[in-house]
């Protein structure tokens, strides 16, 4: 990167890319029923639409850290750009559903190789003492994605067809490949390590299977289907082998030691936290608001909107807050914020007010905007330089993994309760007494999260007095 070219383009041109794959995934959600109706496929199909997504993003993310430091951080995510334009092409050309999840798993890998590495990125042209007001503009954009991502498939898909759904993707993701060239770090490769082919073997089968078996655990019968306890158990079997064999091997995929610094163990475990409560809720709020409440799916989108727009107001703020005074009272407010509202919502019920579901989504977002990403960000902080992507990795990775596994066992849950309806004296009712518990579960396990922040490590004292990185500084990988 040029010494003239402001830092703040490197911030713009890895949020193009991010932003691209955020919208091109939630925008996809509304559009499952249209894929049934062309291809005349059953619903069990057209999830892979999805599945497939996520399968080859989680498969692809224990990569980066060793790609990084093969190619290089810069070669590597625009070469990820790169293959998601291409994978929105095929999708966009598609003439079979299967042509369609293709081109949806080569945009999985493409996702899996950028998200890790947009904060690595950013993170190497900005001091510790600056990256909380970055990755707070960075989250304000981010959050906001998933929200808008369904409004806007919904417009392209009332307008065209769906393939404008991939056709989207093409031009931004262009504009971001020619402006990243010119304005990201240069990034040189790395000393050549031999690649962990058992460590990735054992990786790569554990998420398959625990991410296949999940997929399949639809209703509560599904738990005694022996296929996928022999998915569950197997891939948790290899998870185990995993860790076993990384922390044996002198050069492994993923240094899992770097869970020993407490700073980083404490936001991992505080952003899995987060993400089952954020995923949860897209889970649970439709169904409260619509199915109990008995108000359109519009005002179930426009709670959704409170959360993300106050979510990314608050970010900002929050990781103001962060450099200047550490995580750990931002992230203790945020923590309390979320739990305390997450449990209020547990409290309604169909007599409740729209608007009382909209005023605690708001102080949700505004929680999760003072301790996500300000959190995320402080634990990638206390890793050494060349181990941020890996960090960033093993980060996402686990709040996906984990927070799949919560979805499922709170849809489980309700299905349980739907079916005690002589109990609750109907369906609506049963329904309620569910939701109601698994919003106070998950609002305690998030207050439950509390002394993680307390403990989280204060600020270095030569922090705040630490000499800024400029743009002529040498990336490491």
């Amino acid at each position: 990167m040029s010494a003239k070219v402001p830092r703040a383009l490197v911030v713009v041109n890895v949020l193009l890319g991010t932003l691209t794959v955020s919208l091109s995934n939630s925008s996809l959600n509304p559009a499952l029923p249209v894929f049934i109706e062309a291809f005349a496929i059953g619903p069990v199909l057209a999830t892979w639409i999805v599945a497939g997504f996520m399968l080859s993003m989680g498969m692809s993310m224990p990569l980066t850290s060793f790609l990084a430091q093969r190619l290089g951080r810069k070669p590597l995510y625009l070469g990820g750009v790169l293959l998601f334009v291409l994978g929105s092409l095929l999708g966009a050309e598609a003439g079979s559903i299967t042509w369609v999840i293709v081109a949806r798993v080569v945009q999985g890998v493409a996702s899996g190789l950028m998200i890790p590495l947009s904060l690595a990125i950013i993170f190497s042209v900005y001091a510790k003492h600056e990256r909380g007001r970055v990755t707070g503009l960075w989250g304000a954009a981010v959050m906001l994605a998933p929200a808008l991502g369904p409004l806007c498939g919904s417009v392209l898909l009332e307008w065209f067809s769906w393939r404008a759904l991939f056709l989207m993707n093409v031009p931004i993701g262009l504009l971001a490949l020619g402006m990243g060239l010119g304005v990201l770090p240069d990034s040189p490769a790395g000393e050549r390590k031999a690649f962990d082919w058992p460590g990735y073997a054992l990786i790569a089968a554990g998420l398959a299977a625990l991410m296949i078996g999940i997929d399949r655990l639809r209703h509560a019968d599904a738990l005694l289907d022996p296929i996928n306890l022999a998915l569950l158990v197997g891939g948790l079997a290899c998870l185990v082998a995993f860790v076993q064999v990384e922390l044996r091997r002198p050069e492994p995929l993923l240094n899992l030691r770097i869970f020993a610094l407490r700073g980083y163990r404490l936001s991992v475990i505080i952003a899995v936290v987060q993400s089952v409560g954020m995923f949860e809720c897209l889970v649970l709020l439709p169904l409260l608001v619509q199915m109990v409440m008995g108000y359109s799916p519009l005002w179930t989108g426009f709670s959704l909107l409170c959360t993300a727009l106050f979510a990314s107001l608050f970010g900002q703020l929050g990781g103001r807050l962060l450099d200047r005074h550490g995580a750990r009272g931002v992230v203790a407010w945020g923590l309390s914020l979320t739990g305390l509202a997450t449990l209020a919502l547990g409290q309604l019920d169909g007599d409740s007010s729209i608007v009382t579901v909209c005023l605690l989504m708001m102080v949700r977002g505004a929680g999760l905007g003072l301790s996500y990403l300000p959190v995320t960000t402080a634990g990638l902080n206390a890793l050494p330089e060349p181990m941020v992507t890996q960090g960033a990795a093993m980060n996402n990775i686990s709040r996906r993994l984990v927070a799949s596994l919560a979805i499922v066992l709170a849809s489980l849950w309700l299905e349980l309760r739907a079916g005690a309806v002589p109990e609750w004296g109907d369906s609506a009712a049963a329904t309620l007494v569910g939701i109601d518990e698994v919003f106070a579960a998950t609002g305690l396990l998030i207050l439950l999260a509390l002394p993680c922040a307390w403990r989280f490590p204060a600020p270095a004292p030569d922090e705040a007095t630490a000499t800024p990185l400029t743009s002529t500084d040498k990336v490491r990988t």
